[in-house]
């Protein structure tokens, strides 16, 4: 594959770029001021994006002409990449999750009544949206264990379920819900149980327990949430492709999902190594600058590897989800999904360390990118369901031919 960018993506990586410096960055301070005094959903995020907008930096992510800014894969993984260097920017840009991957599902998967009730408002930064798949009671790594329900009754569907990890759930614009439950639970076949219907966050029957806290954190970007359904009564026309088709849309929408969170990793690694070099550089220990120290220099050195690496194995994994699909890519999205959290995690912790007390306070971002980074290797389908569906995958290559004698 090529690795050099398209002009177009090097036009806009240079826009997004003079954008971040000019607007994102010098607010850093303000955004998480309002976050510490009990604001989620600080204010500045809503004064950018018009700025954003008329920019033309706006929904980058979708590569529908039609609604997005019809880039691939690998034109958008720089550019995510940038966005990334700050966790809350993406939504500046109408690009964070898990309105990215629901927009997704609309666009592909709606029909035209739901397009234009749902997915517009969405396109315009009006509403925010939350994905409801995991729940407390079952080991939700296996998606087939879901136990919510969703039964028909006429013209409407009943819902009950116990949500949580809901992404976006506690944020008072998101408008909808995309729920995952099942409507055939006797069926033989487990991935034809299972459906996914929008239910409008206003619905009787909806109730927000409690946002939940990673590490301590609330208010990171994406913040999820406990929630209860009880007799929620959507309309059927809220289900979307067809009931029992829950898990073909579940995959569909989590391989741009994955990637998109492995974009913005690399970025927020980025940004924490340069923390790191530049705290180092500075501080004396033992007569010498820190940044001198051979363990130092040994980490700043591993942390360029690490970040390269998952950077390149991004960039093929969009490559070939541009062109052989999803579905044939789905080894090199595990791959990526595994390596760039744990590669985050890695390089974020070594930062930590090397801003020693500092490091763990709000004071330099990166306790709470490592939270991010950390929650990653969760989220989206753990590293050990990845690890199983590689092993398998690459299993099968040997199976399906005897061995050269």
């Amino acid at each position: 594959m090529e690795f050099d960018y398209s002009e177009r993506t090097m036009q806009l990586a240079a826009r997004l770029t003079a954008f971040m410096d000019e607007h994102v960055l010098p607010n850093e301070g303000r955004y998480y001021e309002e976050v510490r005094a009990g604001k989620l959903w600080p204010s500045v995020v809503e004064e950018l994006k018009p700025k954003a907008r008329a920019q033309g930096l706006w929904n980058l992510f979708l590569p529908n002409s039609e609604h997005g800014a019809g880039l691939s894969n690998l034109d958008y993984a720089p550019l995510c990449e940038i966005m990334g260097r700050v966790m809350w920017s993406p939504e500046v840009f109408n690009c964070a999750a898990p309105d990215t991957g629901n927009m997704e599902v609309l666009a592909r998967y709606g029909t035209p009544e739901q397009k234009k009730q749902w997915l517009e408002p969405l396109l315009e930064g009006r509403t925010r949206s939350c994905f409801a798949m995991t729940e407390p009671a079952v080991a939700s790594s296996d998606a087939t264990n879901i136990q919510a329900s969703i039964v028909r009754d006429g013209d409407h569907y009943v819902i009950n379920g116990h949500k949580w990890f809901s992404s976006g759930a506690p944020d008072p614009r998101c408008a909808l819900f995309i729920f995952m439950g099942k409507t055939d639970p006797d069926n033989p076949d487990r991935h034809r149980q299972q459906s996914m219907i929008i239910v409008p966050r206003n619905a009787e029957g909806v109730k927000l327990l409690r946002p939940l806290p990673v590490f301590g954190y609330v208010g990171t970007p994406d913040v999820t949430g406990e929630v209860q359904f009880t007799g929620v009564r959507v309309p059927a026309a809220n289900m979307l492709l067809g009931a029992g088709r829950g898990f073909e849309i579940a995959q569909g929408r989590l391989g741009p999902g994955r990637i998109h969170h492995c974009m913005r990793l690399i970025g927020l690694t980025e940004r924490a190594l340069e923390a790191m070099c530049r705290r180092t550089l500075t501080r004396v220990a033992f007569g010498k600058p820190v940044a001198e120290q051979t363990v130092t220099l040994e980490r700043i050195a591993e942390s360029r590897v690490l970040i390269d690496q998952a950077r390149l194995l991004v960039l093929k994994t969009a490559h070939l989800m541009d062109t052989v699909g999803n579905k044939a890519a789905r080894k090199e999205i595990a791959m990526i999904k595994i390596a760039a959290p744990n590669m985050a995690c890695r390089v974020i912790d070594w930062a930590i360390q090397a801003h020693g007390g500092g490091g763990v306070t709000d004071d330099f971002g990166l306790a709470m990118a490592y939270a991010n980074a950390r929650l990653l290797r969760i989220a989206d389908g753990p590293d050990e369901v990845h690890r199983n569906q590689i092993g398998k995958l690459e299993l099968a290559k040997y199976k399906a031919k005897p061995a050269a004698t």
